[in-house]
């Protein structure tokens, strides 16, 4: 029997992963899509990759699906769900797509695979699926998909994985060897596809990678907005804007120390990551600039919703509970959260003039 994997959120990054682990011998990769329905239903996907030994390929899902309705008549059993959509818990709860797709069965039920951004994205999905394995994946990509169905990879890809606890101090011993076995397996599965820099951590390392890069989302992707468009480049290297990225930076990192890791700070040289300072310094050293900028630009740029909940809005929740005052990273939520209101307010406005 083939391994069936269903991607929820064929974005660039989404189609990217499915694509490739379509490769892996004896698996059948489907992907719900939306806007991009009709060219992938009629073409798959078109992968352009600058990595060699990817190269360039088209990706033809075992099925397309336009909404989950399809998907529950579909009547597939699913080892793994692959969840890579854009999380905004303030306009939907995502973990309900999922409902009657799961299966339950201990050893060789489905898996949920959290491909997101952001703190707290796995919450809704194990308070609605309490006995289901959750794996929560931090990705480090370049993907873009310019036109639908057509996806770009710029380079290397790294993923962190692991299970995901709500609490470090439970202890259910059959559960977390399970959930570890499932950790290895989709391990394996990302090494074969090609995604050799992939690792699997238990659960409270995985917590202490998703802060890291949160706080690098926080401090980068807000400020370009706020800044109308800085590049990564010069929010690494212009003085006040780097200093402003920095202070971002800690004070993200001083909650997560709160958070998991009984306020000791994060150990960032074990796991491989690097401080505010390596973070700006990876993108100074270059030299030059590119003319990249975060993703939360693109997005306010394009007039879609940006991830200010889990990416902000999260964060000052658990600075609260931890006694951690975080005033840089409040004030850009406060001021993003307006900007994104008022927009929506007044794109209401003009389309209820058309009327």
């Amino acid at each position: 029997m083939p391994t069936q994997i269903l991607l929820i959120g064929a974005g660039a990054i989404g189609a990217f992963y499915a694509a490739r682990l379509s490769t892996v011998p004896n698996t059948r990769v489907s992907v719900l899509c939306r806007s991009n329905y009709a060219a992938v239903q009629a073409e798959g996907f078109r992968i352009q990759s600058a990595q060699r030994e990817f190269g360039a390929s088209v990706f033809q899902p075992a099925h397309v699906f336009r909404d989950v309705e399809e998907i529950r008549r579909a009547g597939v059993k699913w080892a793994w769900i692959v969840v890579a959509t854009k999380a905004l818990p303030d306009v939907s709860d995502d973990s309900a797509l999922l409902e009657g797709l799961v299966a339950s069965d201990d050893d060789d039920g489905t898996a949920i695979v959290l491909i997101q951004n952001g703190i707290g994205v796995e919450a809704p999905y194990a308070k609605r699926f309490p006995r289901t394995t959750i794996l929560t994946a931090v990705t480090i990509a370049s993907c873009a998909q310019p036109s639908p169905g057509v996806i770009r990879h710029n380079r290397w890809t790294k993923t962190d994985l692991g299970p995901y606890r709500h609490s470090f101090s439970s202890a259910n011993s059959t559960a977390d060897d399970m959930d570890a076995k499932r950790a290895r397996l989709f391990t394996d599965l990302l090494v074969q596809s090609g995604f050799r820099d992939t690792k699997s951590h238990p659960p409270k390392e995985m917590q202490a990678i998703r802060w890291h890069k949160t706080a690098i989302n926080a401090g980068m992707n807000a400020s370009s907005v706020l800044s109308a468009g800085s590049t990564n480049f010069a929010l690494a290297t212009h003085p006040e804007l780097s200093a402003h990225v920095k202070a971002v930076m800690e004070e993200v990192l001083a909650v997560a120390a709160r958070a998991v890791n009984d306020g000791a700070p994060l150990p960032l040289q074990k796991l491989g990551l690097g401080t505010p300072e390596k973070a700006l310094a990876r993108v100074s050293d270059s030299g030059k600039d590119d003319g990249s900028r975060p993703s939360m630009w693109n997005d306010w740029a394009s007039g879609s919703r940006m991830e200010l909940e889990v990416i902000l809005g999260n964060v000052i929740k658990a600075g609260r509970e931890a006694g951690v005052d975080v005033p840089r990273v409040q004030g850009m939520y406060a001021l993003l959260k307006a900007a994104e209101g008022n927009r929506e307010r007044e794109r209401e406005r003009r389309e209820k003039g058309k009327l």
